[in-house]
């Protein structure tokens, strides 16, 4: 293990990584409703969008996994970090342009295509957080797993504290500079990595590239569910991101329908969940699962999530600010909880030499489950009425729960996969 001297700028450029991986998404995603008004108001569409990103970022995190493992971490978080600032500029240049004085009217679904192709661009390069997640796994122990992946929720919840708000006040001057602040990140960001981020995978840890099937996103997720000792918990972590990213892919749409909320109030929303998670997992969440462990925290995690998804499709046009607010803080105490807790349980059953290939993984396994969700939950939401993704993602979230009750702590040693 490192000396601590040695790990704080690792630290840190890993953070700024997750961070800007967060911003990227948290200036932009919560205003898509009021960013895309002018293309369209369909919660299908919409979700599409959103969907098109963790499907792209779906097919290529196990290569990306792999290339980590055996190229090392640092060459493929630059490639990563360069493919986001590139689509990130191309999403906010279509945003930009008035489009009714350039095109005529037979193509006048390009601006819709040009901000697919702009998601998908940035799913395609996703593999940033993944990286930078082995990044973390890589200098930590086992037993300190925990506290350093509590790193991706402080990202997490920094990102949606600073992100929305900022994001919603300057989406209503102009939609183009909620982008800007997303791009400069991005530009920051691939400074950092190219010259101050240090390797972190030595020479003798890295595997081979797996052959060309083994990168097919489906074989390798066959991979993981094969593992007795993983697999319980991956299919938890897929149904939770599906559950989780379901009704927040639509919670603006709703807000914005249901209650005309401002681009700027929904911000809020999104702050808060953000300070919030930013509390739990960047301060609370060492000394708790000292005190209680992994798996208790993510159960416990799982029935705040399931209160706060029931709770806000509760809310009307006289109490949607409390009930509302209050909801989102259950949603961001439970989330602070789940998402490190689950991805230790994972990590510490896979010996290192895999973990950057099992952490791409568990990227795949997230977009899927954001894909799938985020679509079903734009369906749903069409069809059959505004509050039911919220009371669907709550079902899931109970079947999560009764999956990891009665999970064996495993003493085993790490294995290789």
């Amino acid at each position: 293990m490192a000396s601590r001297n040695r790990l704080i700028p690792i630290q840190l450029c890993a953070f700024f990584t997750l961070l800007d991986d967060r911003l990227g998404e948290s200036f932009v995603f919560p205003l898509l409703p009021f960013l895309l008004e002018r293309f369209t108001s369909s919660g299908v569409t919409l979700t599409l969008l959103t969907g098109s990103y963790a499907l792209a970022q779906f097919t290529v995190s196990p290569l990306i996994g792999a290339l980590s493992d055996r190229f090392g971490r640092k060459p493929i978080l630059k490639i990563c970090v360069g493919g986001s600032l590139v689509a990130i500029s191309l999403f906010g240049i279509t945003l930009s342009l008035n489009w009714t004085n350039i095109l005529p009217i037979w193509a006048t679904g390009l601006p819709l295509l040009l901000l697919f192709i702009a998601r998908i661009i940035d799913g395609l390069s996703g593999g940033t957080a993944a990286t930078a997640t082995a990044i973390l796994a890589d200098i930590s122990t086992p037993e300190n797993r925990a506290k350093t992946f509590g790193l991706i929720g402080l990202a997490f919840g920094l990102g949606f504290a600073i992100g929305p708000p900022l994001g919603g006040r300057l989406a209503e001057v102009n939609p183009t500079l909620a982008v800007i602040p997303a791009a400069l990140f991005a530009l920051i960001n691939l400074g950092l990595v190219t010259w101050f981020l240090p390797e972190t995978l030595p020479i003798n840890s890295r595997n081979r590239l797996p052959k060309k099937r083994n990168l097919n996103p489906f074989s390798q997720l066959s991979k993981l569910f094969r593992n007795p000792s993983v697999r319980k918990p991956c299919l938890s972590f897929f149904l939770f991101f599906m559950a989780f990213n379901g009704f927040t892919a639509i919670l603006v749409l709703y807000l914005k329908e249901a209650f005309s909320w401002t681009s700027a109030l929904s911000g809020w929303v999104f702050a808060l969940v953000g300070l919030i998670a930013m509390i739990v997992q960047g301060g609370l969440i060492g000394p708790l699962v000292k005190q209680f462990g992994e798996l208790k925290l993510t159960i416990t995690g799982l029935g705040l999530l399931t209160i706060g998804c029931l709770l806000i499709p509760m809310a009307n046009q006289e109490n949607s600010i409390p009930i509302v607010f209050t909801g989102a803080a259950l949603l961001a105490t439970g989330t602070g909880l789940v998402t490190p807790c689950l991805r230790s349980l994972i990590s510490r059953r896979i010996d290192i030499s895999s973990q950057g290939t099992v952490l791409g993984g568990l990227q795949g396994l997230q977009s899927l489950g954001t894909f799938v969700g985020g679509i079903t939950a734009g369906f749903v939401y069409d069809q059959l009425g505004q509050k039911s993704p919220f009371f669907g993602g709550a079902i899931i979230l109970v079947i999560v729960i009764a999956l990891l009750i009665g999970i064996p702590l495993d003493k085993r040693k790490a294995q290789v996969i």
